[in-house]
């Protein structure tokens, strides 16, 4: 009897382990199947690395961005389009990890899981995915890049439609250049900017300090601090670019004075500060749809007083990414919640491959209070300190610009964060120029002539 007792355990036990296999199994199936038949060792599928069967991908305006032809994927014959979309649409090799034409494979291919690849069969049906962005405003934003290294990224914070997309440096994928590898020129080509490059926010970041001492104390709006133009932490130097006397936080941010914020992040502490920058955000995984985006990182853990100070002000090892700065100025237009950005309007296939995206509200990132106080300054910014046309006034702008120090004799990366106050144009963005100078002069005329065209055309 103990002999067919044991035999009977180990009989279930295998049975058990069978069952809890082929669920894994399925479930693998279910969730994965389309990445496993998109993978370049599929033959019927890929060649020379890219699908042999595909749909379309679209812009905002019905523009055919990419599409098959004969067995091979083929762009839209506009060159200037071709290179601005790349870092969205990706290349043919896969080698831009955040283009839609790796991430969406299975779906281009028209794959479901009860009829696999079903115009392999047969059939004509393909994937065709449409974007969000606007494929003329993603030109111009590569235009006026230039030959400068940086990311544009607009979205609508009311709806979540990201609108425009660019990163330089950028390539034709119909006429790669053949020094692409070797030429510093294009160095990081194959990098999308927007999405998987994190940069030192400089004063950007300030937007983040303001919101903590609105969050954690109470004579926030009253507080003063003096700037003669330098101060001493821990025995270290922090000078500022001007000399701006008493002044309150609001004052203090539209003269971005590094002094005021210095001694606010210390008199605020690591723990308020590392809070505030994880209910932000940082530290956190990043993602717009299914695209992984690079996490933003704020770690004062080991900071004396002086690297808090300057972490403070957008310095110390503190780094964000483009699109997560868009991100919180969303929030900060939407009283604190953002509007989740997305790329994918919908995507056209075969039974559950279709899908429409919904306009959705994200985690809070910071309470109302904090957002209508940083409206009003960001706004102020805007209209007392920035030069006079920087932004129409029909705009209603409200901005901060950021000249961040990046060190290794390179000059400073140019920063611009905001969004419009004006509902009839409810666009959030951020633009980065490396080795810009100020991003008054580099990033903010970028910014301001992009929202121009969207509002007017």
């Amino acid at each position: 009897m103990k002999t067919t007792g044991f035999r009977s355990f180990i009989l279930y036990l295998l049975t058990g382990g069978f069952v809890a296999c082929m669920v894994f199994f399925l479930y693998e199936f279910f969730t994965q199947g389309g990445q496993w038949v998109a993978q370049p060792y599929n033959q019927h599928l890929v060649q020379n690395g890219q699908l042999t069967w595909s749909g379309e991908i679209l812009d905002a305006n019905g523009v055919v961005l990419v599409g098959s032809e004969d067995g091979a994927q083929s762009y839209i014959d506009d060159a200037g389009i071709r290179s601005a979309t790349v870092h969205t649409v990706g290349d043919k090799k896969g080698y831009i990890s955040t283009g839609v034409q790796l991430v969406y494979r299975p779906q281009l291919a028209g794959y479901n899981p009860v009829l696999g690849v079903a115009g392999m069969s047969g059939g004509t049906t393909k994937g065709s995915i449409e974007l969000t962005i606007d494929s003329g405003l993603c030109e111009t934003a590569t235009e006026l890049l230039g030959s400068r290294k940086g990311a544009v990224i607009i979205y609508n914070y009311q709806t979540g439609e990201v609108v425009c997309k660019a990163s330089t440096p950028t390539f034709d994928p119909e006429n790669i250049p053949e020094d692409i590898e070797t030429n510093d020129a294009y160095k990081g080509a194959y990098l999308d900017r927007t999405l998987s490059s994190s940069f030192t926010p400089g004063s950007t970041f300030k937007v983040i300090t303001a919101a903590c001492a609105v969050e954690n104390l109470s004579d926030w709006d009253s507080r003063t601090y003096s700037c003669d133009g330098s101060v001493v932490i821990n025995g270290e130097e922090i000078t500022c670019m001007g000399h701006h006397g008493e002044q309150t936080l609001g004052e203090a941010l539209g003269n971005s004075c590094n002094v005021y914020f210095a001694e606010l992040a210390v008199d605020l502490g690591k723990d308020a500060m590392t809070r505030t920058a994880g209910e932000m955000g940082f530290n956190q995984p990043q993602s717009l749809d299914e695209i992984v985006v690079a996490a933003s990182t704020y770690d004062v853990s080991e900071a004396d007083d002086n690297a808090l100070a300057w972490s403070g002000i957008g310095q110390y090892t503190t780094l964000v990414t483009p699109y997560h700065m868009m991100k919180i100025m969303g929030a900060i237009a939407n009283d604190g919640a953002p509007v989740e950005p997305y790329l994918v309007r919908s995507i056209t296939g075969v039974g559950p491959t279709s899908y429409t995206a919904k306009t959705r509200t994200g985690d809070e990132m910071m309470t109302a209070e904090a957002a209508q106080a940083l409206q009003t300054m960001l706004r102020d910014n805007v209209e007392e300190y920035y030069a006079s046309g920087t932004f129409p006034s029909e705009l209603q702008v409200c901005a901060k610009t950021g000249t961040a120090e990046v060190g290794e004799g390179k000059e400073d990366t140019g920063w611009v964060a905001g969004y419009c106050a004006n509902p009839d144009t409810p666009y959030a963005f951020a633009v980065v120029v490396e080795e810009g100078g100020f991003g008054r002069t580099s990033a903010a005329p970028i910014a301001s002539q992009l929202l121009q065209q969207l509002a007017w055309g």
